[in-house]
């Protein structure tokens, strides 16, 4: 057992500010950054609606990864920029406990449905025919509910195994946000196996959705192969080039801070940057700027618009 057992109804983000001198540049960095994020997610699930050419299985999978990157963020940025400009950076144990639900939760979430736009990949370059009768607009949003479901039962037993107990003062998480190391480091209870529980079910899940990513892309890449013309193997590269670039972004920076090492002092707050904030900032503009149809899309809402103006 630690030392000063207590209650605690709250805890004090650390977060950055170990760099006063660059608190507001951070500020107005993360602030660009998160409105560009918006823009974008807002963007592809408003041409996604809008559009009926859109309303297929990879547009709807697209859609409700965008859906899922907006709440992803919501539940953590304008906490951190609050606190940037704030001299109190509290949190409620309860407001900590439901961040880090709703993190974890999304955070799975995001995972599976990657793994879901890549299995939608491999039936429509592997099985072109059967696609329309595998995949329907039906059976992707049960997939996209399943995602889900999946995401937070995950981060739902996360949660209570990091909460299950007192927790010690002083009341400091040494992040920008209720991460669950950094939380699970106050707990009173010095429980190396609730630890080692609490790391592996992250390591896991990030593995074996990548692995099942990286298995569907080697089925994909054999088919592409037998395609005698290059325009229909280039054609059938461009459809995955973007979600293999987010795939290759989101999981390469999740795994830093997942499958690394704990970092000395356990404080991981500038390497949570990149899978917290530049991540969702890239994954909207990699999806919209590299894809035909949502280009298309975008410039008839555009055109739509100015006519109906005039």
């Amino acid at each position: 057992m630690k030392n000063n057992q207590t209650i605690i109804k709250e805890f004090i983000l650390v977060g950055f500010s170990h760099y006063p001198d660059v608190q507001i540049l951070l500020f107005v960095i993360f602030f660009f950054l998160y409105l560009v994020t918006l823009l974008g997610n807002m963007t592809i699930m408003g041409l996604t609606w809008v559009d009926r050419d859109l309303h297929t299985p990879m547009y709807i999978f697209l859609s409700a990864l965008s859906f899922s990157e907006t709440c992803y963020t919501l539940s953590i940025i304008p906490k951190m920029l609050s606190d940037l400009l704030a001299n109190n950076r509290s949190i409620s144990a309860i407001g900590c406990g439901l961040q880090m639900c709703f993190f974890l939760g999304l955070g799975g979430t995001n995972c599976v449905l990657l793994t879901l736009m890549g299995y939608d990949r491999f039936l429509a370059i592997c099985h072109p025919l059967r696609y329309p009768q595998i995949m329907t607009n039906v059976v992707c949003k049960q997939l996209v509910a399943c995602a889900w479901v999946g995401g937070f039962f995950v981060s739902v037993t996360e949660t209570a195994l990091v909460f299950d107990g007192f927790f010690c003062s002083p009341n400091l998480v040494k992040h920008f946000f209720c991460h669950m190391r950094a939380v699970l480091k106050l707990s009173c209870l010095e429980s190396d196996l609730t630890e080692l529980i609490v790391s592996l079910i992250p390591m896991t899940g990030l593995l074996a959705t990548f692995l099942l990513i990286i298995l569907t892309y080697v089925f994909i890449l054999s088919a592409v192969l037998r395609i005698p013309s290059s325009e229909g193997k280039q054609k059938a590269f461009s459809t995955c080039a973007s979600h293999l670039t987010v795939v290759i972004i989101h999981f390469g920076f999740a795994s830093i801070v997942y499958v690394k090492p704990e970092a000395t002092g356990g404080d991981d707050t500038l390497i949570a940057i990149p899978y917290t904030v530049v991540t969702p900032f890239l994954s909207p503009l990699i999806f919209s700027l590299r894809n035909k149809s949502m280009k298309n899309a975008f410039r008839k809402v555009l055109e739509n618009t100015i006519a109906f103006n005039k």
